[in-house]
């Protein structure tokens, strides 16, 4: 096929959940119930021909029922069983453990050790294999590591929740404290120093293939609350996208994003992938986000039922985790080739669009809303060795930090003028001046035997009394790591001079707050002065940069241009400034953008 559509459909038989502990204060009937949830996915999935990944929790691992039923389905089906790290919270785990945490993350390095073992121990005791696939929402370097070294037949993980954040955190009232946006959309292979980045080569290689927790609305997911926007159906119903129609309740917004998904094949040589990853809890008879049971057991029918009928159509290849893991390898072997995703709204009607890129050098985002604006940007290049835990400096952020974030950091569209952090353009012309942020645009993807191009739609900007009309062209060069972009003019200007300012406006963190920016050097050339809050400027001919030594990482601008100049901010507006200038009477401006690790 020209397309392979792969979906992981993974369950959990989730025999103690922490939803009805904390809302009925008991489990008396809720093991029968989860049990039979279970049950009831695995009928839906089964019934239309589809294979799935059983995975099996802490708390199964005491049911002999479950363990039954999972060998009798890998029988039938071909399921996979494997092993979760979610669902500890049962009784047994708390009373040998003695806490009340859950998330394998969060425990100090001793524990996690203790943790795994335990649960890798039963498992085997039970079937008498290793399994070949784990996960959790989140799981850090350290654990990937020591289980890939003790129980080397695990090949695949679910290993992070894409962009569960300061959003998340918000939207659950401040209590979620889950952190851990900043990773790929899209399976990857993790780096051994940081499981959010993807590794650079096979010295990397952390030896197993990571899948996200959901496949979510690349676009409605990063402006608002992730947890709305998934093609898990239960996402659908609590974000409230669905309508009801002739007494049926219908929700083509999960279909359109299923096939959102389906269409980035075009952008990663002909792959594309989707997970399913539902647990008991969404399906309780007591309801929850204010659907009755009723609609939540029919979406779950009707999703499955939709992914049942592209594999009819031999549109949709249903694989395990671990089968998963075997053929992303064989269809990615180049480490340094990026993800991509030129994605549309297809929730709102608007003609927004976003294109994500992913790469072991960088993660980002351009949004041609703004003009093709670079709105989020992730160093992978720093390789930032992070340790998060009980007795670490990220006791629960496991978040990958930014240096470009709209959402946190604000971007072009600022209460205080320039305080925001993005990558754009200005143009200057007969003493007036806009920025490309204020263009709405399209764009089309082309692959290059370097890399990846973006070209956008041309915008015209009005200066002075004169239309000029530019274009923007976006090179991701997967040798260098580099992003090249070019600025061209494509209109007549008549011997007149217009300048160019491609300009990157940059922070770091991983929530709202700024940390300190001290530490920080910015320089032109081989000139260089200490950030001071002082609103110093530093001009020059060469390339422009910045040292940031709270996450390793260098920021390097260069290109085609007269002049270069880096600016700090000020306390009131904590960010510091690149920018590469060119004045001309026909043509462009080409500058790129390099990430290096920094000492």
């Amino acid at each position: 096929m020209d397309n392979q559509f792969v979906v992981n459909i993974i369950h959990r038989p989730e025999l103690s959940p922490e939803y009805a502990e904390k809302a009925l204060g008991k489990l008396s009937g809720v093991r029968d119930e989860s049990l039979d949830i279970f049950r009831f996915q695995q009928d839906c999935a089964h019934q239309n021909g589809l294979k799935t990944t059983i995975h099996i929790t802490y708390a199964s691992l005491f049911s002999q029922e479950v363990i039954d039923l999972a060998k009798e389905h890998h029988r039938l089906y071909g399921d996979e069983i494997a092993l979760s790290l979610l669902g500890l919270p049962c009784p047994e785990f708390k009373a040998k453990y003695k806490t009340e945490d859950f998330c394998i993350w969060m425990f100090d390095e001793e524990t996690k050790r203790q943790i795994v073992d335990d649960v890798f121990g039963k498992f085997y005791q039970a079937f008498g294999f290793y399994p070949q696939s784990t996960g959790s929402y989140f799981m850090d370097a350290y654990t990937i590591n020591y289980i890939k070294e003790k129980y080397p037949s695990v090949k695949c993980a679910v290993a992070t929740c894409w962009e569960e954040g300061p959003k998340a955190f918000h939207t659950c009232n401040n209590s979620w404290y889950t952190y851990m946006d900043g990773g790929p959309w899209n399976p990857w292979i993790p780096s051994k120093v940081n499981s959010h980045c993807p590794a650079q080569d096979a010295q990397d290689d952390s030896g197993i293939v990571a899948i996200p927790h959901l496949s979510r609305d690349l676009m409605a997911c990063f402006d608002g609350n992730g947890s709305n926007f998934g093609t898990h159906p239960q996402n659908v119903l609590r974000g409230m996208i669905y309508y009801q129609d002739s007494g049926e309740y219908e929700y083509p917004y999960l279909y359109n994003l299923i096939d959102q998904y389906r269409h980035l094949g075009k952008y990663n040589n002909g792959q594309s992938y989707n997970m399913m990853f539902v647990g008991p809890g969404w399906l309780n008879r007591r309801g929850r986000w204010e659907a009755p049971y009723e609609l939540l057991a029919k979406s779950y029918r009707d999703g499955m039922a939709y992914y049942g009928k592209l594999k009819k159509e031999g549109k949709l290849l249903d694989l395990t985790m671990a089968e998963y893991a075997d053929h992303y390898r064989s269809t990615h072997p180049d480490y340094r080739r990026g993800e991509c995703a030129l994605w549309k709204d297809i929730l709102y009607g608007s003609r927004k669009e976003y294109f994500w890129y992913a790469s072991p050098a960088l993660r980002t985002c351009l949004d041609f809303n703004q003009g093709g604006a670079m709105i989020d940007l992730r160093p992978y290049a720093a390789r930032i060795p992070q340790h998060t835990g009980i007795g670490t400096e990220n006791v629960y952020d496991a978040s990958y930090p930014y240096l470009i974030q709209i959402n946190y950091r604000a971007g072009y569209f600022t209460h205080y003028a320039g305080a925001g952090t993005i990558k754009s353009c200005r143009v200057h012309f007969r003493g007036e001046s806009t920025d490309l942020c204020l263009c709405r645009t399209m764009a089309s993807y082309e692959r290059l035997d370097c890399g990846v191009k973006i070209t956008a739609d041309p915008v015209t900007v009005t200066l002075g009394g004169k239309d000029i009309t530019l274009q923007s062209v976006f090179i991701f060069d997967e040798v260098t790591g580099r992003v090249e972009t070019q600025r061209n003019i494509l209109s007549d200007l008549g011997g007149e001079e217009v300048t160019l300012e491609e300009y990157f406006t940059g922070g770091f963190g991983t929530t709202e707050y700024q940390a300190d920016l001290s530490g920080v050097t910015l320089g032109v050339g081989e000139e260089t002065m200490a950030y001071t809050y002082h609103g110093k400027r530093l001009e020059g001919k060469a390339e422009a940069w910045a040292n940031i030594p709270d996450i390793a990482t260098r920021v390097t601008m260069g290109g085609d241009h007269d002049t270069a100049a880096v600016e700090e901010g000020i306390a009131f507006s904590p960010v510091y400034h690149l920018a590469l200038k060119k004045t001309l009477t026909k043509g462009g401006i080409s500058t790129w953008l390099s990430l290096e690790k920094a000492n």
